[in-house]
């Protein structure tokens, strides 16, 4: 007899809609601190989700309202999101901000995605 057991549903590729670029900051060149130029470092398809409903008032609370969070397929060693990367997205409503990135996980749910938490940046 066959066992009635919920399934959690899986991300695929289907849902992977949204092009984002990574890309870091090459340092100035001489004395005076600050970055210079962005340098690409990854494009990709991605899923991207917002701030939930359900946790509006915890992220007002926390001031995460501004908060992404984006699930790609894991590039293996092509490249390593890190806290010192940033995040753009291709859509209208994001297309003049960047976001760096606060933690990229592995997915623990499904190994084969990475899942990353970005904040809108103020530089």
């Amino acid at each position: 007899m066959r066992q009635l057991k919920y399934k959690e549903p899986r991300k695929h590729s289907g849902e992977l809609r949204t092009q984002v670029a990574f890309f870091g900051a090459k340092p100035n060149e001489g004395p005076m601190p600050g970055e210079s130029k962005d340098i690409d470092l990854y494009k990709c398809w991605a899923a991207v989700d917002q701030v939930w409903l359900r946790d509006l008032e915890q992220a007002k609370a926390n001031g995460t309202l501004s908060d992404l969070t984006i699930t790609i397929r894991d590039p293996g060693a092509d490249y390593r999101p890190t806290d010192k990367h940033y995040v753009k997205v291709f859509e209208p409503e994001f297309e003049h901000l960047k976001y760096n990135i606060r933690t990229a996980q592995p997915n623990l749910k499904d190994r084969r995605f990475i899942d990353i938490v970005a904040e809108v940046s103020t530089r």
